[in-house]
């Protein structure tokens, strides 16, 4: 925002591989110009804040994730090296098959130019976890960034829980996946950006193990969010769109990132109407 006017914080919320609509937000924020004063992030709101809070631009962030999906055998082959289970502990029943190290994830998909320590971002940022044990939210700012981004999107059954500083951190979904309401304060401008999966009444097919797990957890999110709006808004709330995907369609991020486009005008017109208000 302008030094004389009110300042934006971005919060970017959870919703699997449809957060990746995240990334229009970013892109119309660039073409205005307008730099967030402070970023938030949750689960892949997280991933996504973080790279841009290092610096990334939104074209380049759509441009690397692009890059990275377009070759499915590589982006496959990714995955499978980022498992801490194999198929046999499963036959021996010592484990998860599927388990992701989140950190390992990072590390394999995030842009090189992203910084190891909070402190080195360009742009203040925090992720948003929850506490296993203690049923609390967490957010972190500051010490090493991958663990606690990792933290973010440790989603229970599919990435593996962190430790950070003693406590075991899930994904910050299971408690506030749009964590935007401690920035409420006067003199600032909060932007809400929920990619959560509104309900899709047309559909049939029953899904498979993974997608009921991973899609239980989008539905509990959305009436978290749901019930954080009614009870007290974000002056600016965006919903990304991209309505008939689910949270495991990464490979379909082209498709993702084409059905939220529109999003740019809302976010742009959304702005100049909270700006109008504060004047």
């Amino acid at each position: 925002m302008h030094s004389s006017g009110p300042e934006l914080a971005l919060v970017l919320g959870a919703g699997g591989a449809r957060g990746l609509s995240h990334i229009l937000v970013l892109e119309a924020l660039d073409e205005l110009g307008i730099r967030p004063a402070q970023i938030t992030g949750c689960s892949i709101g997280a991933i996504i804040g973080a790279a841009y809070a290092a610096g990334l631009s939104g074209r380049e962030l759509r441009e690397h994730i692009e890059a990275i999906f377009r070759d499915r055998p590589r982006a496959v082959a990714r995955l499978l090296d980022a498992r801490i289970g194999k198929l046999a502990d499963l036959v021996r029943g010592l484990g998860n098959p599927v388990l992701i190290d989140g950190e390992r994830l990072l590390d394999l998909f995030w842009p090189d130019s992203v910084p190891d320590r909070f402190e080195e971002l360009a742009i203040p940022f925090t992720a948003v976890a929850t506490d296993y044990h203690q049923h609390g939210e967490v957010r972190l700012s500051s010490g090493p960034l991958t663990p606690a981004v990792a933290a973010s999107l440790a989603i229970p059954g599919l990435v593996r829980p962190v430790t950070v500083e003693g406590r075991v951190l899930i994904d910050g979904g299971a408690i506030n996946p749009l964590p935007y309401d401690r920035l409420l304060v006067p003199g600032r401008i909060v932007m809400a950006v929920d990619a959560s999966a509104p309900a899709n009444e047309s559909e049939t097919r029953v899904p498979s193990p993974l997608e009921a797990m991973v899609g239980g957890s989008q539905i509990l999110m959305r009436s978290v969010v749901q019930r954080m709006i009614e009870r007290q808004p974000p002056d600016i709330l965006i919903r990304t769109g991209a309505e008939g995907f689910g949270g495991l369609d990464f490979f379909k991020a082209k498709a993702i990132l084409a059905a939220a486009e529109p999003v740019k005008d809302e976010v742009k017109r959304s702005l100049a109407r909270a700006l109008e208000r504060r004047e």
